[in-house]
Protein backbone atom coordinates (compact mmCIF):
# COMPACT_ATOMS: atom_id res chain seq x y z
CA UNK A 1 0.00 0.00 0.00
CA UNK A 2 0.76 3.13 -0.95
CA UNK A 3 -0.91 5.81 1.92
CA UNK A 4 -2.09 8.96 0.27
CA UNK A 5 -2.29 12.19 2.07
CA UNK A 6 -6.20 11.98 2.98
CA UNK A 7 -5.51 8.15 4.01
CA UNK A 8 -2.69 9.43 6.80
CA UNK A 9 -4.65 12.32 8.02
CA UNK A 10 -7.66 10.02 8.43
CA UNK A 11 -5.73 7.53 10.63
CA UNK A 12 -4.99 10.42 13.05
CA UNK A 13 -8.38 10.31 14.11
CA UNK A 14 -8.75 8.03 16.61
CA UNK A 15 -8.99 7.82 20.45
CA UNK A 16 -4.99 8.89 21.05
CA UNK A 17 -4.76 11.20 23.96
CA UNK A 18 -2.67 14.11 23.17
CA UNK A 19 -2.29 16.87 26.18
CA UNK A 20 -1.67 20.47 25.55
CA UNK A 21 -1.93 23.73 27.83
CA UNK A 22 -3.75 22.01 30.27
CA UNK A 23 -6.46 20.22 27.89
CA UNK A 24 -7.23 17.18 26.11
CA UNK A 25 -6.70 17.53 22.07
CA UNK A 26 -9.30 15.99 20.15
CA UNK A 27 -8.59 15.93 16.66
CA UNK A 28 -4.85 17.06 15.52
CA UNK A 29 -6.19 17.20 12.07
CA UNK A 30 -8.31 19.95 12.99
CA UNK A 31 -6.84 21.95 16.33
CA UNK A 32 -5.28 25.00 15.01
CA UNK A 33 -2.03 24.27 16.91
CA UNK A 34 -1.51 20.76 15.05
CA UNK A 35 -3.54 21.15 11.70
CA UNK A 36 -0.57 23.06 9.44
CA UNK A 37 1.76 20.33 10.87
CA UNK A 38 -0.20 17.35 10.09
CA UNK A 39 -0.89 18.50 6.26
CA UNK A 40 2.34 19.16 5.95
CA UNK A 41 3.27 15.78 6.22
CA UNK A 42 0.59 14.39 4.65
CA UNK A 43 2.20 16.34 1.66
CA UNK A 44 5.01 14.25 1.74
CA UNK A 45 2.47 10.94 1.35
CA UNK A 46 1.11 12.64 -1.78
CA UNK A 47 4.16 13.17 -3.41
CA UNK A 48 4.38 9.01 -3.32
CA UNK A 49 1.45 9.37 -6.03
CA UNK A 50 2.66 12.05 -8.51
CA UNK A 51 3.90 9.74 -11.49
CA UNK A 52 7.02 11.81 -12.04
CA UNK A 53 8.33 10.69 -8.85
CA UNK A 54 6.62 7.46 -8.08
CA UNK A 55 10.25 5.52 -9.27
CA UNK A 56 12.31 7.48 -6.71
CA UNK A 57 9.72 6.92 -3.98
CA UNK A 58 8.52 4.18 -4.34
CA UNK A 59 9.69 0.28 -5.10
CA UNK A 60 8.02 -2.98 -6.72
CA UNK A 61 7.97 -5.70 -4.20
CA UNK A 62 8.69 -9.41 -4.34
CA UNK A 63 4.93 -9.80 -4.25
CA UNK A 64 4.64 -7.37 -7.13
CA UNK A 65 3.24 -4.90 -5.00
CA UNK A 66 4.47 -0.93 -4.67
CA UNK A 67 6.11 0.01 -1.37
CA UNK A 68 7.74 3.30 -0.14
CA UNK A 69 11.00 3.14 -0.45
CA UNK A 70 12.00 4.04 2.66
CA UNK A 71 11.10 0.53 3.21
CA UNK A 72 13.25 -1.01 0.88
CA UNK A 73 15.92 -3.90 2.37
CA UNK A 74 18.96 -2.82 0.51
CA UNK A 75 20.83 -5.72 -1.50
CA UNK A 76 23.24 -3.63 -3.18
CA UNK A 77 25.18 -0.45 -3.45
CA UNK A 78 22.28 0.47 -6.28
CA UNK A 79 19.78 0.22 -3.73
CA UNK A 80 21.51 2.52 -1.12
CA UNK A 81 21.59 5.06 -3.95
CA UNK A 82 18.11 4.59 -4.55
CA UNK A 83 16.86 5.18 -0.78
CA UNK A 84 19.34 7.90 -0.73
CA UNK A 85 17.48 9.83 -3.42
CA UNK A 86 14.20 9.07 -1.96
CA UNK A 87 14.85 10.34 1.46
CA UNK A 88 16.84 13.75 -0.05
CA UNK A 89 13.57 14.07 -2.36
CA UNK A 90 11.58 14.17 1.06
CA UNK A 91 13.93 15.63 2.58
CA UNK A 92 14.33 18.57 0.02
CA UNK A 93 11.09 19.44 0.14
CA UNK A 94 10.82 20.50 3.99
CA UNK A 95 14.17 21.80 4.00
CA UNK A 96 15.53 19.54 5.77
CA UNK A 97 13.84 20.94 8.83
CA UNK A 98 11.51 17.32 9.41
CA UNK A 99 13.85 15.04 11.06
CA UNK A 100 11.20 13.01 12.80
CA UNK A 101 9.86 12.88 9.06
CA UNK A 102 8.14 9.14 8.46
CA UNK A 103 11.03 7.47 6.62
CA UNK A 104 13.35 8.41 9.46
CA UNK A 105 11.09 5.44 11.47
CA UNK A 106 10.83 3.77 8.77
CA UNK A 107 14.53 2.84 7.53
CA UNK A 108 14.75 2.26 11.55
CA UNK A 109 12.40 -0.80 11.56
CA UNK A 110 13.57 -1.60 8.19
CA UNK A 111 16.94 -2.24 9.73
CA UNK A 112 15.57 -3.91 12.59
CA UNK A 113 13.16 -5.99 10.22
CA UNK A 114 16.61 -7.24 7.85
CA UNK A 115 17.99 -8.03 11.17
CA UNK A 116 15.65 -10.12 12.65
CA UNK A 117 18.09 -12.96 13.57
CA UNK A 118 19.45 -10.76 16.04
CA UNK A 119 16.21 -10.55 18.14
CA UNK A 120 16.17 -14.37 17.41
CA UNK A 121 19.26 -14.40 19.80
CA UNK A 122 16.40 -13.83 22.75
CA UNK A 123 13.91 -16.32 21.54
CA UNK A 124 12.75 -17.39 18.37
CA UNK A 125 9.66 -15.68 18.63
CA UNK A 126 10.54 -12.30 19.34
CA UNK A 127 13.09 -12.51 15.77
CA UNK A 128 9.25 -13.49 14.05
CA UNK A 129 8.24 -10.50 16.04
CA UNK A 130 10.10 -7.80 14.72
CA UNK A 131 10.30 -9.14 10.84
CA UNK A 132 6.88 -9.60 11.12
CA UNK A 133 6.28 -5.71 12.14
CA UNK A 134 8.09 -4.27 9.75
CA UNK A 135 6.28 -6.15 7.18
CA UNK A 136 2.98 -4.96 8.79
CA UNK A 137 4.36 -1.42 9.18
CA UNK A 138 5.78 -1.47 4.81
CA UNK A 139 1.78 -2.68 4.04
CA UNK A 140 0.22 -0.20 5.40
CA UNK A 141 2.61 2.72 5.15
CA UNK A 142 2.26 3.84 8.72
CA UNK A 143 3.83 6.85 10.61
CA UNK A 144 5.82 6.02 13.48
CA UNK A 145 7.43 8.18 16.45
CA UNK A 146 9.92 7.01 19.11
CA UNK A 147 10.91 6.99 21.99
CA UNK A 148 14.36 5.85 24.38
CA UNK A 149 14.84 8.18 26.80
CA UNK A 150 14.45 8.13 30.52
CA UNK A 151 12.88 10.92 32.35
CA UNK A 152 15.08 13.06 33.47
CA UNK A 153 14.61 12.62 36.94
CA UNK A 154 17.82 12.09 39.06
CA UNK A 155 20.64 11.23 36.50
CA UNK A 156 23.03 10.24 39.46
CA UNK A 157 21.79 7.26 39.93
CA UNK A 158 20.88 4.02 38.13
CA UNK A 159 17.44 3.99 36.35
CA UNK A 160 16.22 1.18 38.74
CA UNK A 161 16.79 3.50 41.38
CA UNK A 162 14.85 6.03 40.14
CA UNK A 163 10.80 5.80 39.97
CA UNK A 164 10.07 7.50 36.92
CA UNK A 165 10.89 5.26 34.27
CA UNK A 166 8.66 3.23 32.30
CA UNK A 167 9.25 -0.82 33.37
CA UNK A 168 7.63 -3.95 33.24
CA UNK A 169 5.39 -4.19 36.15
CA UNK A 170 3.44 -7.73 35.48
CA UNK A 171 3.14 -10.29 32.76
CA UNK A 172 -0.26 -11.58 31.74
CA UNK A 173 -0.74 -14.34 28.87
CA UNK A 174 -1.81 -11.38 27.07
CA UNK A 175 1.09 -9.56 26.91
CA UNK A 176 3.63 -7.47 29.16
CA UNK A 177 2.37 -4.41 31.19
CA UNK A 178 4.12 -1.01 30.89
CA UNK A 179 4.01 1.75 34.02
CA UNK A 180 5.97 4.41 33.49
CA UNK A 181 7.20 7.58 31.34
CA UNK A 182 9.78 8.07 28.03
CA UNK A 183 11.18 11.24 26.85
CA UNK A 184 11.05 12.57 23.92
CA UNK A 185 8.22 11.30 21.51
CA UNK A 186 8.98 13.64 18.53
CA UNK A 187 6.37 13.34 16.08
CA UNK A 188 3.89 11.51 18.29
CA UNK A 189 0.77 13.84 17.76
CA UNK A 190 0.91 12.64 14.39
CA UNK A 191 2.16 9.14 14.15
CA UNK A 192 0.08 6.01 14.12
CA UNK A 193 2.20 3.72 16.42
CA UNK A 194 5.50 4.36 19.07
CA UNK A 195 8.23 2.59 19.23
CA UNK A 196 9.84 2.00 22.63
CA UNK A 197 13.74 1.26 22.67
CA UNK A 198 16.25 1.31 25.07
CA UNK A 199 19.37 3.73 24.31
CA UNK A 200 21.63 4.14 27.06
CA UNK A 201 23.31 1.07 28.00
CA UNK A 202 21.54 -0.73 31.03
CA UNK A 203 23.46 -2.32 33.72
CA UNK A 204 23.51 -6.51 33.06
CA UNK A 205 21.85 -6.72 36.05
CA UNK A 206 18.48 -8.36 37.53
CA UNK A 207 17.82 -5.06 38.47
CA UNK A 208 17.94 -3.19 35.31
CA UNK A 209 15.79 -6.12 33.56
CA UNK A 210 12.26 -4.48 34.23
CA UNK A 211 13.78 -1.33 31.95
CA UNK A 212 15.10 -3.80 29.21
CA UNK A 213 12.25 -4.11 26.96
CA UNK A 214 11.45 -2.91 22.97
CA UNK A 215 8.49 -3.16 21.52
CA UNK A 216 5.63 -1.22 19.13
CA UNK A 217 2.19 -0.22 19.79
CA UNK A 218 -0.30 2.02 18.73
CA UNK A 219 -0.67 5.62 19.57
CA UNK A 220 -3.96 5.04 21.24
CA UNK A 221 -3.59 2.28 23.19
CA UNK A 222 -5.85 2.83 26.23
CA UNK A 223 -3.48 3.81 29.04
CA UNK A 224 -1.00 5.19 26.62
CA UNK A 225 -1.20 9.51 27.28
CA UNK A 226 1.32 12.24 25.72
CA UNK A 227 2.08 15.69 27.34
CA UNK A 228 2.98 18.18 24.67
CA UNK A 229 5.05 21.31 25.21
CA UNK A 230 3.39 24.53 23.84
CA UNK A 231 3.35 25.37 20.53
CA UNK A 232 5.77 27.89 19.36
CA UNK A 233 3.92 30.21 17.14
CA UNK A 234 0.52 32.06 18.07
CA UNK A 235 -2.24 30.43 17.04
CA UNK A 236 -3.65 31.04 13.49
CA UNK A 237 -0.36 32.40 12.94
CA UNK A 238 0.47 33.15 8.94
CA UNK A 239 2.43 30.46 7.10
CA UNK A 240 3.91 33.08 4.84
CA UNK A 241 5.53 35.07 8.26
CA UNK A 242 6.27 31.71 10.07
CA UNK A 243 6.94 29.74 7.40
CA UNK A 244 8.59 26.76 9.19
CA UNK A 245 7.03 26.92 12.52
CA UNK A 246 3.84 27.44 11.51
CA UNK A 247 3.57 23.92 9.74
CA UNK A 248 6.75 21.87 10.33
CA UNK A 249 6.88 21.95 14.21
CA UNK A 250 6.63 18.35 14.72
CA UNK A 251 6.01 18.39 18.48
CA UNK A 252 7.76 17.15 21.48
CA UNK A 253 5.95 15.15 24.28
CA UNK A 254 6.82 13.09 26.79
CA UNK A 255 5.21 9.65 26.89
CA UNK A 256 3.36 8.12 29.89
CA UNK A 257 2.10 4.59 30.23
CA UNK A 258 -0.30 4.29 32.72
CA UNK A 259 -0.34 0.33 33.16
CA UNK A 260 -0.03 -0.08 29.58
CA UNK A 261 -0.67 -3.95 27.71
CA UNK A 262 1.55 -4.64 25.36
CA UNK A 263 0.79 -7.71 23.43
CA UNK A 264 3.27 -10.15 22.96
CA UNK A 265 3.49 -10.24 19.67
CA UNK A 266 4.44 -6.27 19.56
CA UNK A 267 7.25 -7.33 22.15
CA UNK A 268 10.73 -7.49 20.25
CA UNK A 269 13.39 -7.58 23.24
CA UNK A 270 12.04 -8.90 26.60
CA UNK A 271 14.19 -8.10 29.94
CA UNK A 272 17.77 -8.98 28.26
CA UNK A 273 19.66 -6.33 28.81
CA UNK A 274 22.66 -7.69 26.70
CA UNK A 275 20.39 -7.84 23.93
CA UNK A 276 19.08 -4.47 24.21
CA UNK A 277 22.69 -2.65 24.54
CA UNK A 278 23.31 -4.26 21.16
CA UNK A 279 20.42 -3.85 19.12
CA UNK A 280 21.26 -0.89 17.45
CA UNK A 281 24.91 -1.87 16.49
CA UNK A 282 24.45 -5.62 16.30
CA UNK A 283 21.72 -5.81 13.85
CA UNK A 284 23.00 -3.18 11.71
CA UNK A 285 20.21 -0.46 12.13
CA UNK A 286 22.47 2.02 13.29
CA UNK A 287 24.65 1.98 10.04
CA UNK A 288 20.98 2.44 7.97
CA UNK A 289 20.08 5.19 10.38
CA UNK A 290 22.87 7.56 9.77
CA UNK A 291 22.31 6.79 6.50
CA UNK A 292 19.09 8.36 6.62
CA UNK A 293 19.94 11.07 8.82
CA UNK A 294 22.83 11.92 6.99
CA UNK A 295 21.01 12.84 4.07
CA UNK A 296 18.78 14.82 6.40
CA UNK A 297 21.85 16.94 7.69
CA UNK A 298 22.50 17.38 3.78
CA UNK A 299 19.61 19.02 2.77
CA UNK A 300 19.29 21.43 5.64
CA UNK A 301 22.82 22.14 5.19
CA UNK A 302 22.13 22.78 1.54
CA UNK A 303 18.90 24.90 2.69
CA UNK A 304 21.26 27.18 4.65
CA UNK A 305 23.79 27.89 2.13
CA UNK A 306 20.51 28.42 -0.31
CA UNK A 307 19.39 30.83 2.37
CA UNK A 308 22.89 32.72 2.76
CA UNK A 309 23.59 32.81 -1.20
CA UNK A 310 20.35 34.59 -1.65
CA UNK A 311 20.41 36.92 0.71
CA UNK A 312 24.01 38.04 -0.03
CA UNK A 313 22.32 39.03 -3.36
CA UNK A 314 19.40 40.23 -1.84
CA UNK A 315 21.44 43.07 -0.32
CA UNK A 316 24.17 43.60 -2.35
CA UNK A 317 26.86 41.71 -0.32
CA UNK A 318 28.20 38.70 -2.32
CA UNK A 319 30.95 40.56 -3.35
CA UNK A 320 32.93 41.23 -0.20
CA UNK A 321 35.33 39.17 0.85
CA UNK A 322 34.80 38.73 4.31
CA UNK A 323 30.90 37.33 3.08
CA UNK A 324 32.26 34.95 0.75
CA UNK A 325 34.71 33.36 2.89
CA UNK A 326 31.42 32.75 5.40
CA UNK A 327 29.41 31.33 2.76
CA UNK A 328 32.65 28.89 1.69
CA UNK A 329 32.37 27.43 5.69
CA UNK A 330 28.96 26.85 4.35
CA UNK A 331 29.82 25.24 1.24
CA UNK A 332 32.71 22.89 2.85
CA UNK A 333 29.70 21.35 5.28
CA UNK A 334 27.44 20.58 2.38
CA UNK A 335 30.57 19.07 0.38
CA UNK A 336 31.84 17.34 3.64
CA UNK A 337 28.38 15.90 4.23
CA UNK A 338 27.71 14.94 0.53
CA UNK A 339 31.24 13.13 0.24
CA UNK A 340 30.43 11.31 3.78
CA UNK A 341 27.46 9.91 2.29
CA UNK A 342 28.92 8.67 -0.85
CA UNK A 343 31.33 6.98 0.84
CA UNK A 344 29.31 5.13 2.46
CA UNK A 345 27.53 4.11 -0.30
CA UNK A 346 30.81 3.15 -2.11
CA UNK A 347 32.38 1.02 0.71
CA UNK A 348 29.23 -0.81 1.82
CA UNK A 349 29.67 -3.68 3.50
CA UNK A 350 27.97 -7.20 3.72
CA UNK A 351 24.76 -7.29 6.48
CA UNK A 352 22.00 -9.62 8.08
CA UNK A 353 20.19 -11.18 6.12
CA UNK A 354 21.61 -10.84 2.66
CA UNK A 355 21.44 -7.00 3.13
CA UNK A 356 24.12 -4.38 2.31
CA UNK A 357 24.67 -1.87 5.29
CA UNK A 358 26.28 1.55 4.44
CA UNK A 359 30.06 1.93 5.92
CA UNK A 360 30.07 3.26 9.30
CA UNK A 361 33.27 4.99 9.29
CA UNK A 362 32.22 8.01 7.33
CA UNK A 363 28.79 8.47 8.28
CA UNK A 364 30.05 8.28 12.06
CA UNK A 365 32.11 11.78 10.91
CA UNK A 366 29.26 13.14 9.83
CA UNK A 367 27.10 11.55 13.53
CA UNK A 368 30.36 13.53 15.52
CA UNK A 369 30.50 16.65 13.91
CA UNK A 370 27.18 17.51 12.26
CA UNK A 371 26.02 18.56 16.19
CA UNK A 372 29.48 21.37 15.95
CA UNK A 373 28.62 22.27 12.26
CA UNK A 374 24.75 23.28 12.52
CA UNK A 375 24.77 25.98 15.22
CA UNK A 376 27.81 27.35 12.80
CA UNK A 377 25.58 27.33 10.02
CA UNK A 378 22.77 29.22 11.73
CA UNK A 379 25.33 31.93 12.72
CA UNK A 380 26.15 32.58 9.53
CA UNK A 381 22.77 33.32 8.50
CA UNK A 382 22.73 35.78 11.84
CA UNK A 383 25.76 37.67 10.85
CA UNK A 384 24.75 38.18 7.07
CA UNK A 385 21.49 39.15 8.00
CA UNK A 386 22.53 41.28 10.84
CA UNK A 387 19.40 44.18 11.20
CA UNK A 388 18.03 43.06 8.32
CA UNK A 389 16.54 39.99 10.34
CA UNK A 390 15.17 41.81 13.26
CA UNK A 391 13.17 44.86 11.06
CA UNK A 392 11.06 42.81 8.40
CA UNK A 393 8.11 43.34 8.78
CA UNK A 394 5.00 40.47 8.79
CA UNK A 395 3.44 40.34 5.31
CA UNK A 396 0.56 42.03 6.16
CA UNK A 397 1.80 45.75 5.67
CA UNK A 398 2.47 44.57 2.14
CA UNK A 399 -1.25 45.49 1.42
CA UNK A 400 -1.61 47.65 4.58
CA UNK A 401 -1.91 51.75 4.79
CA UNK A 402 1.97 51.42 4.45
CA UNK A 403 2.23 49.70 1.55
CA UNK A 404 3.65 52.12 -0.52
CA UNK A 405 6.55 52.97 2.64
CA UNK A 406 7.29 48.99 2.67
CA UNK A 407 8.13 49.29 -1.04
CA UNK A 408 10.23 51.36 -1.33
CA UNK A 409 11.81 51.09 2.18
CA UNK A 410 12.49 47.48 2.23
CA UNK A 411 13.53 46.77 -1.44
CA UNK A 412 17.02 45.17 -1.63
CA UNK A 413 19.44 45.78 -4.54
CA UNK A 414 18.18 43.34 -7.30
CA UNK A 415 15.41 42.31 -5.51
CA UNK A 416 11.71 43.84 -4.96
CA UNK A 417 10.55 44.45 -1.62
CA UNK A 418 7.84 41.38 -1.11
CA UNK A 419 10.04 38.89 -2.30
CA UNK A 420 12.86 40.06 0.19
CA UNK A 421 10.45 40.12 2.82
CA UNK A 422 9.30 36.44 1.80
CA UNK A 423 13.26 35.51 1.59
CA UNK A 424 14.09 36.99 5.05
CA UNK A 425 11.07 35.71 6.99
CA UNK A 426 12.03 31.98 5.88
CA UNK A 427 16.10 33.54 6.88
CA UNK A 428 14.92 34.47 10.21
CA UNK A 429 12.40 31.42 10.84
CA UNK A 430 15.81 29.00 10.16
CA UNK A 431 17.94 31.39 12.30
CA UNK A 432 16.22 33.06 15.00
CA UNK A 433 12.97 32.41 15.88
CA UNK A 434 11.68 29.83 18.60
CA UNK A 435 11.90 27.13 15.79
CA UNK A 436 15.09 28.01 14.88
CA UNK A 437 16.08 27.56 18.46
CA UNK A 438 14.63 24.08 18.75
CA UNK A 439 16.01 23.06 15.41
CA UNK A 440 19.56 24.10 16.96
CA UNK A 441 19.38 22.12 20.29
CA UNK A 442 17.62 19.51 17.96
CA UNK A 443 20.73 19.32 16.23
CA UNK A 444 23.16 18.93 19.15
CA UNK A 445 21.59 15.98 20.50
CA UNK A 446 19.75 14.42 17.81
CA UNK A 447 21.95 11.41 17.83
CA UNK A 448 23.23 11.23 21.01
CA UNK A 449 25.10 12.91 23.79
CA UNK A 450 28.09 14.54 21.87
CA UNK A 451 30.31 14.12 24.36
CA UNK A 452 29.78 10.31 24.83
CA UNK A 453 29.50 10.15 21.25
CA UNK A 454 33.05 11.32 21.04
CA UNK A 455 34.51 9.04 23.26
CA UNK A 456 32.62 5.89 21.50
CA UNK A 457 34.24 7.03 18.42
CA UNK A 458 37.66 6.92 19.62
CA UNK A 459 37.82 3.89 21.80
CA UNK A 460 36.15 1.70 18.79
CA UNK A 461 38.20 3.58 15.70
CA UNK A 462 39.40 0.89 13.85
CA UNK A 463 42.39 2.18 12.24
CA UNK A 464 44.12 2.72 15.81
CA UNK A 465 46.43 -0.32 15.72
CA UNK A 466 47.06 0.10 12.36
CA UNK A 467 47.84 3.72 12.74
CA UNK A 468 49.86 3.58 15.58
CA UNK A 469 52.16 0.84 14.06
CA UNK A 470 52.40 3.20 11.43
CA UNK A 471 54.55 5.30 12.94
CA UNK A 472 56.77 2.62 14.91
CA UNK A 473 57.48 0.65 11.25
CA UNK A 474 58.54 4.58 10.04
CA UNK A 475 60.47 5.14 13.32
CA UNK A 476 62.38 1.71 12.62
CA UNK A 477 63.24 2.79 8.90
CA UNK A 478 64.14 5.64 10.01
CA UNK A 479 66.70 4.25 12.39
CA UNK A 480 67.48 1.50 9.81
CA UNK A 481 68.58 4.66 7.41
CA UNK A 482 71.17 6.13 9.70
CA UNK A 483 72.36 2.46 10.39
CA UNK A 484 73.12 2.61 6.63
CA UNK A 485 74.09 5.36 6.23
CA UNK A 486 76.84 4.73 9.16
CA UNK A 487 78.12 1.46 7.67
CA UNK A 488 78.42 3.26 3.84
CA UNK A 489 80.55 5.63 5.55
CA UNK A 490 82.80 3.02 7.16
CA UNK A 491 83.64 1.40 3.78
CA UNK A 492 84.14 4.81 2.22
CA UNK A 493 86.79 5.32 4.63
Amino acid sequence: MIKTGRQYLDSLRDDREIWMDGERVRDVTLDPRFKDVAASIAELYDLQHRPELQEKLTYAGADGKRYGLSYIEPKSQADLVRRREMVKTWMDWTGGMMGRSPDFMNVHMTGFGSGSEYFARGGEKFGKNIRNYYEYLRENDLALTHTLINPQTDRSKPVHQQNTAAAVVKETDAGIIIHGARMIATLAPFSNDIAVFPSTFLQLSEEAKPYAFAFSISVATKGLRFICRPAITPVDARVQDYPFSARMDEMDCVAIFDNVLVPWERVFVYQNPKLGNGMFIESGCMNQIMHQFAIKNLAKAEFLLGVALNMSEAVGINGFQHVQNYIHEMINTVELVRSCIRASEADCIPGLNGTVLPHDQPLLTVRTLFPQLYPRLVEIIQILGASGLVMVPGSQELTGERAADIERYYQGANIAADKRIQLFRIAWDVSCSSFAGRQTLYERYFSGDPWRLGMMRYQNYPLQNELKQRIWDFARRTAEWDARASEESHVTA
